[in-house]
């Protein structure tokens, strides 16, 4: 059977993306896609994941949601967090995703410091969805998730011998 991809076959590359490279490739990622899985932990001290509409900015990404719904409770009580955003996937040569790991803090609608969050988030879509006015903004507050360190996946880096996961460290 013909190869499709060759370059997928024999060992894995070790090569390093240089920063810049590997942060714009994040941050393509980031806002090309819109669905995150949020990985929070519970009371028990088990993990929690719930998928979420999100916008970026930069390298954080943020949600609304209401603050008593299981993930604003858990992030709450513990503020580290991780999230999965992947791109669709048809096969190996497609595998694109970052996992995100870090802390979260939540803003609420009036704190001056949700301005700029406000501005990038996309939230019109949602509300011509649900039939709600474009005049009225959500009230909900937002959750911002900053990254300490992101892993970033991408098989298609092997074609160019860079390994297909590369690790970013916040500065």
């Amino acid at each position: 059977m013909p190869l499709t991809n060759t370059w997928l076959a024999g060992p894995t590359p070790d090569g390093e993306l240089d920063r810049e490279h590997l942060e714009e490739r994040i941050l393509n990622l980031l806002s090309s896609q819109n669905m995150a899985v949020i990985a929070t932990v519970d009371p028990n001290g088990a993990p929690a994941a719930t998928p979420v509409r999100y916008s970026s900015l930069g390298f954080e990404i943020f949600y609304t949601s209401w603050n008593d719904s299981p993930k604003s409770r858990n992030l709450r009580r513990d503020p580290r967090v991780s999230a999965g955003i992947f791109a669709p996937l048809v096969g190996q040569a497609s595998s694109r995703g970052a996992q995100l790991f870090g802390t979260a803090r939540t803003l609420e609608r009036d704190d001056p410091e949700a301005e700029g969050y406000w501005e990038a988030f996309r939230w019109q879509c949602d509300h011509v969805e649900r039939g709600r006015s474009l005049d009225e903004p959500p009230t909900d507050p937002l959750t911002i998730i900053t990254p300490d360190r992101i892993l970033y996946t991408e098989h298609w880096l092997r074609r160019s011998g860079y390994k297909p996961r590369q690790t970013w460290l916040r500065p």
